[in-house]
């Protein structure tokens, strides 16, 4: 086998790993955003009884590491719901432990966004005859959404590496296949072309938010 075709069987399993990560990045964040808004709504709500387990799961989420969340998850939740007959894979487990995980910092940012907008906002929407449905969609909505955008891009611009924390329980995502073919060829090529891969991934991030926040910009 010649040079070029260890390259092309190279990429090929690289790409293969791509895909892995992609997967988990883009189930991660379908399930994440919207996620994300309940545990705000619960952050925010005036019932304690409500309020009070969502800071707690907040703490203990942002308080430990991801990589720990994901073992958790792997090897508690199957025993949890094997008693139902409910069997979880790899790939689920990581999806579910990163989408909690970044849901609570979604939370976050979403409650800063939402904390941002002044009181009187909402006074003027009462005295213009708005109710509290058009008031939220019409008004208050457009404003957060926009203030939102940077810190949200930074964060999925994080998920994008973190994907590679799932080769923790044994999913061989981009990173753990790099890591192998350069251990094999005693080569650090792999790893140079995965550090590219994650560059390109996160240039069309860093663009698709770009884009959001200029389209955006008359919202001021």
């Amino acid at each position: 086998m010649n040079g070029t075709d260890k390259i092309a069987d190279m990429l090929k399993v690289m790409m293969q790993g791509t895909v892995i990560s992609l997967q988990a990045f883009i189930f991660t964040l379908l399930f994440a955003v919207p996620l994300a808004a309940l545990i705000c709504a619960g952050r925010m709500s005036k019932l304690k009884v409500v309020k009070y387990p969502i800071q707690l799961l907040l703490l203990i989420v942002r308080g430990t590491p991801l990589m720990l969340q994901l073992i958790t998850v792997y090897f508690v939740l199957p025993m949890a719901l094997s008693s139902l007959g409910i069997k979880i894979d790899r790939f689920v487990a990581a999806v579910i432990a990163l989408s909690i995980n970044y849901a609570c910092y979604f939370a976050e940012i979403y409650r800063g966004g939402f904390e941002s907008i002044s009181h009187g906002q909402y006074e003027a929407c009462t005295v213009l005859g708005y109710n509290r449905w058009q008031t939220f969609i019409h008004i208050i909505c457009p404003q957060v959404i926009k203030r939102i955008v940077p810190a949200m891009g930074n964060e999925t611009m994080t998920l994008v590496k973190d994907t590679a924390l799932v080769n923790v329980i044994g999913i061989s995502e981009l990173l753990i296949v790099s890591k192998k073919m350069a251990s094999s060829m005693a080569n650090i090529l792999p790893l140079f072309i995965a550090g590219v891969f994650y560059l390109l991934m996160n240039a069309v991030v860093a663009f698709a938010f770009n884009k959001l926040e200029k389209k955006l910009s008359y919202y001021k």
